[in-house]
């Protein structure tokens, strides 16, 4: 089952996977809004408390792992942006050079 995940996000493209990622972390933390506001305003026992406690940690969890994942991916973006960039630089150049000189000579 992992592989599969793993072939299936190969095929993603950064930014689709970085839409993902934000979109699973929004939902997280809107969770972790509803779970906030229900262990302010509901009088609940120790118990309900705790349980409610322990969903509101492991959302934390999964909103911290996420930022991260994102964080890794955002940099990927970057470096992607990057060798874009130079690689356009480089075409440009060697435009100039081979076609643009052409006609000087």
């Amino acid at each position: 089952m992992a592989k599969l995940k793993d072939k299936r996000r190969e095929k993603m493209s950064v930014a689709s996977e970085i839409d993902r990622l934000e979109d699973r972390r929004a939902r997280c933390r809107d969770n972790l809004e509803r779970a906030e506001f229900r262990n302010r305003r509901q009088e609940l026992s120790d118990k309900d408390k705790q349980d409610l406690e322990d969903e509101m940690t492991i959302i934390n969890e999964r909103v911290l792992k996420l930022d991260k994942e994102l964080e890794t991916l955002r940099g990927e973006n970057r470096r992607n942006m990057l060798m874009s960039v130079a690689l356009l630089v480089v075409s440009a150049f060697f435009y100039y050079v081979f076609f643009y000189n052409e006609e000087d000579s």
